[in-house]
């Protein structure tokens, strides 16, 4: 995984916009399938998977934050 210095709301903004897209690229595809087929056990797995993904990402940028000095 690539380190990133966010150092202004832009760079957030940038980070959190190509983050979501990865999200989406990953595991947004295996959701729309599993709904497209309507298989229910698919669509709690891919909608978990979802939602880890995020999980995921806010805990990275979370973890990451320095305190001021």
């Amino acid at each position: 995984m690539e380190i990133v210095t966010i150092e202004t709301r832009t760079d957030f903004a940038t980070w959190a916009i190509e983050r979501a897209r990865a999200i989406v690229a990953e595991q947004g595809g295996d959701l729309a399938v599993a709904v497209r087929d309507m298989d229910e056990t698919q669509i709690g797995v891919a909608g978990n998977a979802l939602g880890q993904a995020i999980v995921d990402a806010l805990l990275e940028v979370f973890d990451g934050l320095s305190p001021e000095e």
